[in-house]
């Protein structure tokens, strides 16, 4: 059977009544309508009033029926789902549902139409690097040869071996020379290793230029001044660098065997050590903003010095107080080169020149026990380059993430 469900005018719920109970009558149609209007609150036994605005119904729980009504004390059925109030000591007691779960939609920051916003993966950048020419030998772009890609570069020459392998950089940067033959002498000859930062540039600058204006320097000044020549062939060396406006700087080690002498000279933490009957001799002194006389130096320019996880550097930024480059930091970070000179005997074996990867990691002396066994043994000797991988393979296996070059010479050769 259908219901209808008629509101009472003066109820609460239709008019701003300050009564605290509302009721509903739920009507049926056709026989039940009768039976409901003839039935006398007598019959219905309800103690209120019909003309009462509070008619109240007690409702049963009862079983579920296939109609979904609910049945009063009276027998009614009533087609209401809704909750009538009472006045009796024992209210019903009302649970509030969970709302549905709303979906919004994250709009994108225009006014257009809402839309999901995706966050995309950046394209790959493709950076170029820097050519692998070393010294007097070509450069090859490393896009362009498989083998400027390799992580070490190796050479054996007349006298000499030199071994580089790259670090954990996307580019070796580290770089060497040699010049045999000078004015066509067999045994003067000129050699290099330089260690560059911010950039490879100039580090193969230097290994292409600095050997010549050396000797330049040295022929013009004869056996005047040998320390001012080879200073002023650094000098011209960085001043020819800086023209071009190239970012980043380059350590350098340089010797020099001419006239029976052997120079010495560096710029940088680039380290020569030569073997004296056994026991190693280092010939040139670090430049690094750690020590006294190079960070009295650098703030008497009105520069400064700090220590920045255990490292000291210029400005806060780099770690050597000398070298080639540098531009941005020039004022402080010189070209000039400390020299040595000592003359070529058969008390000087052999001399190791090597950047800073090898040196931060193996130390002087240990350097020279390795390379002693296999270079002067004279039952079993071995080639040159394979002291110069023993090294850098030590090296590496300590941990050094840096480049590492190392040449070895041996000064017999050059007697």
């Amino acid at each position: 059977m259908s219901f209808t469900v008629a509101p009472i005018s003066n109820s609460p719920v239709f008019s701003p009544s300050n009564r605290v109970s509302t009721s509903l009558f739920c009507k049926t149609s056709s026989s039940a309508s009768a039976s409901t209007s003839t039935s006398s609150p007598e019959t219905l036994k309800n103690p209120v009033s019909p003309s009462s605005p509070l008619r109240l119904f007690r409702i049963q729980k009862l079983p579920h029926s296939p109609s979904g009504l609910i049945r009063s004390s009276g027998g009614d059925s009533l087609g209401c789902d809704s909750v009538l109030a009472s006045t009796s000591t024992s209210p019903t007691v009302l649970k509030r549902k969970r709302p549905a779960r709303l979906d919004i939609p994250i709009v994108s920051m225009g006014f257009g139409p809402a839309t999901v916003l995706k966050r995309k993966r950046p394209a790959r950048l493709d950076i170029p690097i820097v050519s692998m020419g070393f010294g007097n030998i070509p450069a090859t772009p490393f896009a362009g040869s498989a083998r400027e890609r390799e992580e070490m570069f190796e050479v054996e020459g007349d006298g000499y071996a030199v071994y580089c392998k790259k670090g954990r950089r996307e580019a070796m940067e580290d770089r060497y020379s040699a010049v045999v033959d000078l004015q066509g002498e067999s045994k003067q000859v000129c050699f290099g290793i330089f260690d560059g930062h911010g950039g490879a540039k100039a580090a193969e600058f230097a290994a292409k230029n600095l050997n010549k204006n050396i000797i330049n320097e040295l022929e013009k000044m004869e056996n005047d001044d040998i320390k001012e020549a080879v200073k002023n062939g650094y000098l011209k060396t960085d001043s020819e660098f800086l023209k071009q406006d190239q970012l980043g700087g380059s350590c350098s080690v340089t010797a020099v065997i001419r006239k029976g002498n052997l120079i010495i000279s560096n710029a940088g933490d680039c380290r020569a050590v030569v073997s004296r009957g056994g026991v190693a001799e280092a010939l040139t002194s670090d430049h690094r903003p750690s020590r006294v006389d190079e960070k009295d130096r650098i703030e008497a320019l009105g520069g400064y010095v700090c220590c920045f996880n255990g490292v000291w550097r210029v400005h806060g930024s780099l770690a050597v107080s000398r070298g080639i480059g540098d531009q941005y930091l020039k004022q402080w970070i010189i070209a000039e080169p400390d020299t040595r000179i000592l003359d070529l005997n058969p008390e000087l074996e052999f001399l190791i020149l090597a950047s800073d990867g090898l040196w931060d990691k193996v130390s002087n002396q240990e350097a020279i026990d390795i390379v002693r066994p296999m270079c002067i043994d004279i039952n079993n000797p071995q080639p040159p380059l394979s002291a110069c991988k023993r090294l850098v393979e030590l090296s590496a296996s300590r941990g050094s993430a840096d480049d590492i070059s190392v040449m070895l010479i041996h000064l017999g050769r050059f007697l």
